[in-house]
């Protein structure tokens, strides 16, 4: 790996964690955030969903941002918004600029992530993809894992402001190594900006979501759900209408003629509801219904973090040596194992017990995620590949943000039938939901037999 570029994977991937850790530092900080601001689980999840959404919608864009500017000038502008972002949600005194402040970080991250896949994929040699994009897991994959269990930390002894604050340092410092000792590598091309693209799919996913997070808020065939989930189709329709002969797609769709690209995709949309949800699920349930503290609740989730911190980098290495098909297929049947453990969970169930089934579901999870997301940008073409990296990732946040909806609509749905004032009424939504995510995860057998077991040449 060149000098050059290797400093400049460094540097954008010590401002990119922030970003990431940020997208799920909010979790753990719902039910305080509730009780101040007044607000219900539908309302509170526009606080991770708005983030995800927003983020989905700048990694498309970044496709088109990377092959017309500097990757310097593309990570010293949105870095920049970035740190814009959570200056505003540290000093936001009501609930709809707390909202605005957390989509202004999530459009300065939205790019910075797909500049890390990209730099990482231009850098190493197709025989040690693997274990280069495992370091990149650990941006990827620890940061939203550890981000709930970094702000049940803070949450014990301090203010939900300085889970905005406390960031800004760590964007202004890789802000300034960025200035000193980032190279300027041109790339630019004479493209236009597909404007279509970018209204159609902002407006398309944009009411599909609100539909799915109004589930349990309203009558189903009411404009807030039907009739938005009607409006979120016929965007999407639209959408592809319009880029189907585009000379300059807002999403280049020829990256969905590679079948271990779009098999890799799917899998990963799938376990990304189940990792995104989990985060979601264990804060509510740990804190709303066993009422213990938010920092008992994060440090539910740090034992699991950890295993993927360490084990990131190894199921890189894993991916140099054995096909991906095995590692995926031991990997999924590992998170079966610990989502089991917790869609069994009673009124008695300990903490401990609560914790190890995280922690193993997260063993399972990292053996699965690195090895997928190479498998499927490695079969595209050089040329294409920032936007295999900018459809991969979105398709990732769609899910993470779609997921997070759908599982909460699980719990308010559940609640309406029960008695929540007690811990019973509460945990039969949070069951319900682990139990969601063992379906999503039995259904990721149906298209492991589908990957290839031999490498790309």
């Amino acid at each position: 790996m060149k000098k050059g570029l290797r400093l400049s994977l460094f540097i954008v991937l010590f401002g990119s964690f922030f970003g990431v850790l940020s997208s799920t530092m909010m979790t753990t900080a719902l039910p305080p955030i509730m009780r101040v601001f007044n607000i219900s689980y539908s309302s509170a999840q526009w606080l991770t969903n708005g983030y995800m959404l927003a983020n989905a919608l700048m990694i498309p864009t970044s496709a088109y941002l990377m092959k017309r500017f500097s990757f310097k000038s593309l990570f010293l502008v949105f870095s920049t918004i970035f740190l814009l972002g959570s200056l505003v949600g540290t000093i936001a005194d009501q609930y709809l600029i707390l909202i605005i402040g957390r989509m202004v970080q999530a459009i300065g991250a939205g790019v910075m992530i797909p500049l890390v896949n990209v730099t990482a994929m231009r850098a190493a040699d197709k025989k040690h993809r693997g274990a280069v994009m495992g370091i990149i897991g650990v941006v990827f994959n620890f940061s939203p894992i550890i981000g709930p269990t970094v702000s049940g930390f803070i949450l014990d002894s301090l203010s939900w402001r300085y889970l905005f604050s406390l960031t800004m340092p760590f964007t202004l410092l890789s802000i300034i190594l960025a200035i000193f000792l980032m190279p300027k590598i041109e790339h630019q091309t004479d493209l236009h900006f597909n404007v279509k693209g970018l209204i159609t799919a902002s407006f398309g996913l944009l009411c599909l979501l609100w539909s799915f997070s109004n589930v349990g808020e309203y009558n189903f065939v009411s404009f807030n759900i039907l009739g938005l989930l009607i409006l979120g189709l016929i965007f999407g329709f639209l959408f592809f209408k319009t880029q189907e002969h585009s000379k300059n797609p807002f999403i280049n769709l020829e990256v969905f003629e590679h079948k271990q690209f779009n098999v890799a995709s799917i899998l990963n949309m799938l376990l990304m509801v189940t990792m995104y949800g989990n985060t979601i699920l264990l804060p509510i349930l740990v804190q709303n219904v066993m009422h213990r503290s938010a920092l008992i609740s994060g440090l539910v989730l740090l034992p699991g973090a950890m295993v993927t911190f360490f084990m990131s980098p190894i199921s890189g290495h894993l991916f140099d040596k054995y096909p991906v098909k095995y590692l995926v297929l031991t990997g999924i049947t590992i998170d079966c194992i610990g989502t089991t453990m917790q869609a069994l969970i009673n009124k008695d169930t300990s903490i401990l017990t609560i914790t190890l089934g995280q922690t193993v579901r997260q063993f399972g999870l990292v053996l699965v995620l690195i090895p997928i997301q190479t498998q499927a940008l490695s079969y595209l073409p050089a040329e294409i590949i920032p936007d295999g990296v900018a459809l991969y990732n979105t398709l990732r946040q769609v899910a993470a943000s779609f997921g997070t909806a759908l599982l909460i609509a699980v719990i308010t749905l559940s609640n309406q039938h029960q008695n929540t004032t007690t811990i019973s009424g509460g945990l039969v939504g949070i069951k319900l939901g682990f139990t969601t995510c063992l379906i999503l995860l039995l259904t990721c057998f149906i298209f492991i037999r589908k990957l290839y077991t031999t490498r790309a040449i």
